[in-house]
């Protein structure tokens, strides 16, 4: 059980990356405050194999009116995909999510709507930048030095997923050794390195908790997981970057009330000083986060 001498352990052993501030930037012409207000990111699936039905759009005026709305429920930008990460999922190739994102991405940047698209596709990333998105939600290893390049080129910014494997398709067991954290410092230092290297200033890091590592399927073990690496994260603000979660279900545990976990993990998520929540649930996090502001 979770307890306030948990926390208040874990603070004291980790002080100086508490207070840390990390950098800040605008997205899509909008300045972003992170170390005095979090962002939300709102997602909109356009494959049908993704899990979270109320974020499946077949069409492109489908996402584009789930688009206006989730900016107009408090969404500071939107994340756009077009290949689901379950396992199970149909692989859509490059032409595929080509011909699915960039309607989508052109009509939102010319109404000025912030686009996140979430892909590990060098030729994808080339399209969807030239079609207007403001951040790559970059879910993979591979042609890592090209993307970032195309980043750059565009001034656009670049949320660095922790994936272990070429991409959020190609994951195994997740290896974390005694402190999956630590792990994740390194490889964060070392991406960071690398898209500073090549031009990115605009930088995210997301330790990943949505991916599907073939032994977290066991519903305990990968809420503890989820939980340990929420409250942990703002260890990684030492890094000088803000932080985006995507926040889980834990079906399991909620039932017909699924819709209310993502709720429940942006307490963890905000307690871990998370700088941008990405949530099928936009009005249910930014009232949590709000409540949690009026502190």
């Amino acid at each position: 059980m979770l307890n306030l001498e948990d926390l208040a352990a874990l603070h004291e052993k980790h002080r100086q990356a508490a207070i840390r501030p990390v950098a800040e930037f605008e997205v899509g012409g909008r300045a972003l405050t992170f170390n005095t207000r979090p962002a939300i990111m709102g997602v909109i699936n356009l494959s049908p194999d993704s899990w979270y039905r109320e974020s499946v759009c077949l069409t492109t005026e489908a996402a584009l009116r789930r688009a206006r709305v989730l900016r107009a429920q408090g969404a500071d930008m939107v994340d756009v995909g077009a290949e689901s990460s379950l396992a199970q999922a149909a692989r859509v190739d490059g032409t595929g999510q080509k011909a699915r994102l960039t309607p989508v991405i052109e009509t939102l940047a010319s109404e000025g709507i912030a686009v996140s698209v979430e892909t590990y596709d060098l030729e994808v990333t080339r399209a969807c930048l030239s079609a207007g998105a403001n951040v790559l939600n970059l879910t993979g290893t591979d042609q890592s030095e090209g993307i970032f390049r195309l980043v750059a080129e565009h001034d656009a910014a670049v949320i660095i997923c922790y994936v272990q494997g070429a991409n959020v398709r190609e994951v195994g067991d997740f290896q974390s050794g005694n402190d999956p954290v630590d792990l994740m410092y390194d490889y964060f230092a070392w991406r960071i390195d690398q898209a500073r290297g090549l031009g990115v200033e605009k930088i995210f890091i997301d330790p990943g908790m949505g991916f599907y590592y073939r032994n977290l399927q066991d519903s305990a073990v990968r809420v503890r997981h989820q939980m340990r690496i929420f409250l942990n994260s703002f260890r990684l603000r030492a890094l000088g970057f803000p932080i985006c979660h995507a926040l889980p279900h834990a079906f399991e545990y909620f039932g017909e009330e699924v819709r209310s976990a993502e709720g429940f993990f942006a307490v963890l998520a905000a307690l871990g000083k998370t700088s941008l929540f990405r949530t099928h649930e936009v009005p249910r996090v930014k009232a949590v986060l709000d409540t949690l502001m009026a502190f």
